[in-house]
């Protein structure tokens, strides 16, 4: 199966390189990696043009005006060609080399619509641990979610399912993914950390963050008829803090985790 792994960025030259190196150095080569740019005033795409030689064909990008993150996302879906599409941040970086490589096997092996993982939230840094989010298998409770940028998903379910809705600047893949659950989808729970996320984005930076996400989400759920959608918001939140105390708690294990899930081959 062939893997379709989306970036959209905006002047994303500080953090970049990371994002194109994690997936340049994927074991698994059956993928194509379409970037979509908002027409970046810094030298991102300078960046972009000298790494299109080095993926021999498999990396093409766009760039353009566009009506926010995730205008760009459904622009870069609609590019697709792959089987099962996936969407990786410009800060953000695929946690080893061997993600794409475990993750189609985990389609083969399950016949499943989606394949999600674990995500690490670390510092600018990415040596310390910010928020340790563990996804826990499959359980069609609304209350349940995955982390948005390790989820892998056919083709297919995109075509169904339809875009993200513009109208949400923050939640929109929690509207986006509150409209799969509703489904009778299966999915497939990898138990390792497939993405490293940086801190910073404007759902995660800080007090005004989350009170943005919150905000916008109580309009997500509410939209899609979820019952008690307030508390089920308030415990989205409690369950955050959770994260971020996990992360401090278990600072070193996580990190031993992330070096020995580097070195596992694919069996």
């Amino acid at each position: 199966m062939k893997i379709s792994i989306i970036t959209v960025c905006y002047n994303s030259e500080k953090n970049i390189k990371d994002t194109l190196e994690s997936v340049l150095k994927q074991t698994y080569k059956n993928y194509e990696y379409i970037l979509v740019d908002g027409k970046s005033q810094d030298n991102t795409l300078k960046i972009i043009k000298k790494y299109e030689k080095k993926f021999k064909g498999k990396l093409k990008y766009i760039s353009e005006n566009d009506k926010g993150i995730y205008d760009a996302m459904n622009k870069g879906i609609k590019l697709s060609t792959g089987d099962i599409v996936g969407l990786i941040n410009s800060d953000d970086i695929l946690a080893n080399s061997f993600v794409f490589e475990k993750i189609i096997k985990e389609f083969e092996k399950k016949k499943c619509a989606g394949v999600y993982g674990d995500l690490v939230f670390m510092d600018e840094s990415l040596k310390s641990p910010v928020r340790n989010f563990i996804a826990y298998p499959y359980k069609k409770n609304i209350t349940w979610h995955p982390p948005h940028p390790t989820l892998y998903l056919k083709k297919e379910v995109y075509n169904k399912i339809g875009k993200f809705n513009l109208k949400y600047k923050i939640c929109a893949d929690l509207d986006f993914m509150t409209r799969i659950i509703k489904k009778n989808y299966t999915f497939s729970y990898i138990r390792e950390y497939l993405v490293i996320m940086r801190t910073g984005g404007v759902s995660t930076n800080g007090l005004k963050g989350y009170y943005k996400n919150f905000k916008e989400a109580n309009k997500v759920l509410k939209k899609n008829h979820i019952r008690f959608y307030y508390i089920i918001n308030i415990l989205r939140i409690l369950k955050t803090f959770k994260q971020g105390l996990s992360a401090k708690l278990f600072k070193n294990k996580i990190l031993e985790k992330l070096k020995q899930e580097s070195k596992s081959q694919v069996k």
